[in-house]
């Protein structure tokens, strides 16, 4: 009766999330339309697809489980963060003046951005080139998350059945990003959004009344013992505030510098917009993301590692010796949540990782044809290139598919990655590049090799265990360095620090064309 329940929600869901497509597929004429939506998107929808861009499967099934584990409820501050940081203040900071400028400059992406603010087509090439191949693993952890969420809710642990569970993922996102573009994207993740929001909090719920109420939960936390220490689970900050710290700066000021991210306040459709969008944004981020974690935050009265009489779930470790934190949301939710209340977290889940996944492969295949196909082709027109983007949205997914299958990669290091390249070699060159005209093209590619070459060096060091006695070593450290959260928070506060004095050491080569590019500020805004 419940797998029938669950199934006839599944289906009522992709029904309604089809219909948007085709719906959405008669109003995109024009690649500004498929990309931006003709920047005619309101508020309510561009803070929601900008809250259900941040949070996917990959923090409800993979961050929630992994930071749960190891820092109890003192993860919440992750969501807390995520709200703050990586919502409120990244639209207070960056949204006017992202719309702004990009729009003047005529910029559809990323890429387009750095070629238009630095006059380089260099910068637009590289920085396509990066957008592409390292968006990949986060897709590919978001369909991680999803499977595994599948697997629990239908209990369901053939490998084969992972994979298909992986496909058909794959291909509805295909189906519903190809027919309608951004508009599409929107108004799902408006309806997703309200999913997640009732999802979450009768989790949570449900999650601590099981363990007789909040009080009996922490007091239950508490006794668990780690490190030889008591009562750090159920603490303020914690057993581990530093790494702790890590993994809010990784996840809230990632979003800074990450294109699917920055996207939205290209397509947003006023200024006044911006300013409720900011409240809207982060109040979804409070919700989800502080519920996410917090309910993480209770997995080890759910879960253990080793059979020790408990009646807990006993959660396995990976070939590769590390615990499957990945599935330890997924054996919470089976023990915690009645039966009927099953249907509702696939759903919840499916919600926020189609959201993720669509706003990914459009970010990724418009900005392959934008930037760096289109400029090879002599004549290209809207209806040519949007076919190209189409087809290069089913590439993106089959690559994401395949690095899927190896469950060995873990939801949090495949996000890790990912968001360490791209905020890290982004973050500084694209805030700055709003605000200060002594930025200079050096300092830019500085940013961009820094953050790939220190994702990369990480990634060969530790990230295939090829040197485990290094690992070892590494992990030691107080801040440990050997994790690639926070590695990559690591290169997004570089990106901070030497664009900035790069710029000092170097010269703007073109004066009057960054005079011309700041004077979109001084013009009124445009009326719709």
């Amino acid at each position: 009766m419940t797998t029938a329940i669950t199934i006839g929600m599944i289906i009522i869901y992709v029904a309604i999330m089809m219909g948007i497509g085709v719906y959405t597929a008669r109003q995109t004429r024009s690649v500004s339309d498929f990309v931006l939506g003709s920047h005619s998107v309101g508020s309510w929808l561009t803070a929601f697809a900008y809250g259900t861009s941040y949070f996917s499967a990959v923090v409800f099934i993979g961050y929630a489980g992994q930071f749960g584990w190891t820092y109890g409820v003192s993860a919440a501050w992750v969501g807390v963060g995520n709200a703050l940081l990586g919502s409120l203040l990244a639209w207070i900071v960056l949204g006017r003046r992202t719309r702004i400028m990009t729009q003047s400059l005529g910029a559809k992406t990323m890429p387009e951005y750095f070629e238009k603010r630095w006059n380089s087509k260099g910068l637009k090439i590289a920085a396509a080139l990066i957008v592409f191949v390292f968006l990949i693993p986060y897709t590919a952890s978001v369909y991680n998350g999803l499977s595994r969420l599948f697997n629990m809710a239908f209990q369901i642990e053939s490998e084969g059945a992972y994979k298909i569970i992986i496909i058909v993922m794959a291909l509805l996102t295909a189906i519903y990003v190809i027919l309608g573009g951004y508009a599409a994207t929107a108004i799902n993740d408006f309806i997703q959004g309200i999913v997640m929001l009732i999802g979450i909090a009768a989790v949570v719920i449900c999650a601590i009344q099981n363990q007789g109420g909040l009080t009996s939960a922490l007091a239950a936390l508490g006794e668990i013992e780690v490190n030889g220490k008591t009562s750090t689970l159920n603490s303020v900050f914690g057993p581990d505030p530093l790494n702790l710290l890590g993994v809010v700066i990784l996840t809230s000021l990632g979003t800074w510098g990450l294109p699917q991210m920055i996207h939205k306040f290209y397509a947003i459709k006023s200024e006044n917009d911006i300013k409720k969008g900011a409240v809207i944004s982060t109040v979804f981020a409070l919700i989800v993301a502080g519920g996410s974690y917090l309910l993480g935050g209770f997995d080890r009265l759910f879960c253990t590692l080793t059979e020790d009489g408990s009646g807990k779930t006993v959660i396995s470790t990976l070939s590769n010796g590390k615990p499957d934190f990945d599935a330890m949301i997924p054996s919470l939710l089976h023990t915690a949540l009645p039966d009927i209340l099953i249907g509702l977290v696939v759903v919840l889940v499916l919600s926020a990782s189609m959201s993720t996944l669509s706003s990914l492969v459009l970010t990724s295949s418009s900005t392959l044809t934008i930037d760096l196909i289109k400029p090879n082709l002599k004549k290209c027109s809207d209806k040519k290139e949007m076919l190209i983007m189409r087809v290069l949205i089913a590439v993106f997914l089959v690559i994401s598919v395949l690095l899927a299958f190896n469950k060995n990669a873990s939801i949090s290091t495949l996000m890790s990655y990912s968001w360490g390249a791209l905020a890290g070699a982004f973050l500084g060159p694209f805030m700055y590049g709003l605000f200060s005209r002594k930025i200079t093209k050096p300092a830019v590619w500085t940013s961009f090799i820094l953050g790939i070459g220190l994702t990369l060096v990480h990634m060969f060091l530790f990230g295939f265990g090829w040197n485990p006695e290094l690992s070892k070593a590494a992990a030691s450290l107080p801040l440990n360095l050997a994790s690639p959260i926070n590695a990559g928070a690591i290169a997004m506060l570089l990106s901070l620090i030497v664009v900035p004095v790069v710029s000092a050491l170097t010269k703007v080569k073109d004066p009057k064309h960054v005079e011309q590019v700041f004077t979109c500020y001084a013009a009124p805004e445009k009326k719709d």
